[in-house]
């Protein structure tokens, strides 16, 4: 049984880092083969106030879609339930919503996050979704040729004006464009030159989320502050929806999914923990040793394992498509020789750790 009591801080700091790190074993009686890699992914800040009305008087809203997922956006969480039905499970959010998870077909994956009763923003990852006007699949080109992508995304909620600051890396990756009062971002898989997946949400959430370099100018829209219990809550629920993505894209690789085993997800936690009370970031615990040696105190039989993690992410879907566009990652995400995978989320560290079993 996985502890939890210990003290946790939400991180609000002026400087986020999201950052990821992979490591392979591959083990042969009493000798591993470990390959580490360092990935900086990306650099998200919350500036100050200053300049913050300096908005592009060019920036003209698309219009709504006239179909597809975008439209619930805002509407009561009945609707949802009248189209796709009573979702698998709801899980909570550090957002102040709840996750209404979808995986029935990983072909349909879908979350859509409720507050207050109300669609607030929703994750759609499966191929066959409406995501109107965009496709999952679709190739970049034809995204970037029909549609104008501002590096400054301007917007005002009771009063308060804001302005996220997308840099060269966050167009490429994750571009935003609004259509009416909802704002979409798109997770291109780099690789493969397609849309991954989309994000819909309303401007409150967007501004909570903070996703991109942030100028504001008047009240900063919070998170809600969470007791221990419910951060607790979040995380395992994180872990769970990082373990459904995972396999969501697994399938859509053509790659057998993964089976949930609670014993390397203890490791995994257990690592995840390990990096934030010691404000360390790395797959060797000075404590507690590299991956093989976890895993041996834990006593898992395995032919190879793997791991991946990282920290300061916005959510589950965020790390997965993260991870997806860094090769390490990618490669330990889609490899076909792995068989079981645990996950561990704790304080805003996330740990992945692959297994292919020994054979009976």
């Amino acid at each position: 049984m996985r502890l939890r009591t210990l003290s946790r801080i939400l991180i609000l700091s002026v400087v986020f880092l999201t950052i990821g790190f992979y490591v392979s074993i591959n083990e042969k009686d009493d000798n591993s083969k470990v390959l580490i890699k360092d990935d900086h992914m990306a650099e998200m800040k919350q500036s100050t106030p200053q300049e913050a009305d300096k908005t592009n008087k060019n920036q003209t809203p698309m219009e709504k879609p006239k179909e597809g997922l975008a439209l619930l956006i805002g509407q009561d969480v009945s609707n949802l339930e009248k189209e796709f039905g009573t979702p698998v499970r709801i899980d909570e959010s550090m957002y102040g919503y709840q996750w209404y998870i979808y995986n029935q077909s990983y072909n349909r994956y879908l979350q859509v996050g409720v507050e207050n009763n109300r669609v607030v923003t929703i994750f759609a990852l499966g191929e066959g979704l409406n995501v109107a006007p965009f496709e999952i699949g679709q190739p970049v080109e034809e995204i970037f040729n029909t549609q104008f992508f501002d590096t400054n995304i301007n917007l005002k909620v009771n009063g308060n004006t804001y302005r996220f600051e997308l840099n060269d890396t966050d167009l490429n990756l994750r571009p935003m464009v609004q259509m009416g009062n909802i704002f979409v971002q798109l997770y291109i898989d780099k690789f493969t030159g397609n849309l991954s997946s989309v994000r819909f949400l309303d401007a409150e959430t967007l501004v909570k989320q903070r996703p991109y370099e942030l100028v504001y100018r008047g009240q900063l829209i919070k998170p809600p502050v969470l007791s221990e219990e419910m951060i607790n809550l979040v995380d395992q629920s994180t872990e769970q929806e990082i373990f459904d993505i995972t396999n969501a894209l697994r399938v859509r690789h053509k790659v057998k999914p993964l089976v949930w085993d609670e014993r390397i997800a203890e490791v995994a936690f257990e690592h995840s923990r390990d990096m934030a009370e010691n404000n360390d970031f790395s797959h060797t615990s000075k404590k507690f040793g590299d991956l093989a040696n976890r895993l041996k105190t834990a006593k898992v039989a395995y032919q190879t394992a793997g791991e991946n993690i990282a920290a300061k992410y916005t959510d589950g879907p965020a790390v997965v498509e993260g991870w997806l566009n860094s090769k390490g990652h990618r490669d330990s995400l889609l490899n076909k020789e792995y068989s079981h995978l645990g996950v561990g989320v704790y304080d805003e560290y996330f740990t992945q750790n692959f297994i292919r079993k020994t054979e009976d």
